[in-house]
């Protein structure tokens, strides 16, 4: 852990790890082959990526496979499974309060408006590696369902044998309503998704994490179908006094540094006191920890303990990180809280509200912006599945009323037949 005083954070720049061009260029053909070659690619990749063996397999999850899958989780992690099921009724309940409504107005006999549609198709990545997470499932699934998107496609990895390989993953996304699932993973599905094949539909936008060609494919085909976002190492800053409770701070700033390594965590305090205890509760903690490793690299390379000498303070350093994930453990009231907090992607407040807790279960979305983009980026919600088309209707008589104003701007920007589209209306 460095231990970093207040003034030198002015000058403090995280470290960004750029894609390599290697990354870049092998992503770059993977996307065109998908493009040119459609489902043919997409075979080739499957054997050469995800060692799939057997001679033919069908791309798209058949019913069959998705009622085995179904039927095996519910068999199997009926218990797990239905906490799922649980923390989906959470979610959703939190996000339906984000569904935005279409409005028009009018004045005179003027017509003003916006309509808020559906996107009508998306794509959702679900991993199949290492990185399997059903809570991201429900987290990119249910807002969407909200929003109202007609069509919502599931690309996961298959396994040797062309299977489905995550099953309650899948029996998950079925359960809350997912329209098909396709066996198919890393940067060829995302170029799928974007492009279109034989058997996989172009969609409007792709969402869901995944390993860092995952990352790249949708970095280069955004602008051709919309992304959620490009996803960077988990963060969380923690800003506590002297009422915290050092194991809980402890144990919190670990859960976050045990996502890759390379996890932004720290611990701002008013209180030196709680920065050395919660120190000595880490070193308590950590031998009892699987991923003790991953978990130090993070505290070792990217962690920072920052003592302030007052609450404003500890705010401004705060902001200025902008992370994923902020924790206040705080003797202060929710008002200066909530006043004081300007950057961050989710706000877990009191000593009772670890991110676990948002992670999976309350009911806020825990697809969050990353590398400090919560000073311009917000969570994943229903407005991410939606689109706006604004509504004029108008009269003879605004014409008349306006008709000349329009026309004396249009006519400074040099745009003359925008200027006479007005003119030859007003009569």
């Amino acid at each position: 852990m460095r231990h970093m005083a207040s003034e030198k954070l002015k000058n403090y720049k995280r470290n960004y790890s750029e894609v390599s061009p290697k990354i870049i260029k092998t992503v770059s053909e993977i996307i065109e082959n998908v493009r040119k070659r459609g489902d043919d690619a997409i075979i080739e990749y499957s054997r050469r990526f995800d060692n799939v063996k057997v001679e033919s397999f069908s791309i798209k999850a058949t019913e069959e496979e998705i009622e085995r899958a179904c039927k095996n989780t519910k068999e199997k992690n009926s218990k797990v499974f239905s906490y799922f099921i649980n923390a989906s009724k959470n979610i959703f309940e939190f996000h339906k309060k984000q569904k935005e409504k279409s409005f028009f107005y009018k004045k005179g006999k003027s017509l003003y408006g916006m309509i808020v549609s559906p996107l009508e198709r998306i794509g959702v990545y679900v991993p199949g590696g290492s990185a399997f997470y059903p809570s991201t499932v429900m987290m990119n699934i249910i807002p969407a369902i909200v929003a109202g998107v007609k069509e919502i496609y599931l690309a996961s990895p298959p396994d040797t044998e062309g299977k489905i390989k995550n099953e309650l993953s899948i029996a998950l996304a079925i359960e809350l309503g997912a329209t098909g699932i396709f066996k198919v993973g890393g940067a060829q599905a995302i170029a799928a998704f974007a492009y279109g094949t034989e058997s996989i539909p172009a969609v409007s936008k792709i969402t869901g994490p995944g390993n860092i060609y995952v990352a790249a494919a949708k970095r280069l085909v955004q602008g051709i179908v919309g992304i959620d976002s490009i996803a960077g190492p988990s963060e969380v800053v923690i800003f506590a006094d002297e009422s915290a409770n050092p194991e809980w701070v402890a144990t919190d700033l670990c859960a976050q540094a045990e996502h890759s390594g390379d996890n932004m965590v720290a611990l701002i305090s008013t209180s030196e006191d709680i920065l050395k205890k919660t120190e000595a509760e880490i070193e308590k903690i950590l031998p009892k920890l699987p991923r003790r490793e991953i978990i130090e690299k993070s505290l070792n390379e990217s962690a920072l303990f920052v003592k302030v000498k007052n609450y404003d303070e500890g705010f401004d350093i705060l902001n200025r990180l902008a992370p994923e994930h902020a924790e206040i453990m705080l003797k202060i009231d929710m008002e200066k809280i909530l006043k004081s907090v300007k950057n961050a992607g989710a706000l877990f407040i009191g000593n009772y509200t670890p991110v676990a807790t948002g992670d999976y279960y309350a009911g806020p979305n825990h697809v969050l912006p990353t590398n400090g983009t919560a000073f311009f980026s917000s969570p994943l919600g229903v407005y991410d599945f939606v689109k706006h088309s604004s509504v004029l209707s108008l009269g003879r008589e605004y014409i008349s009323k306006y008709g000349n104003e329009i026309q004396a701007m249009a006519e400074f920007e040099g745009l003359e037949a925008h200027a006479l589209s007005v003119k030859i209306r007003k009569g």
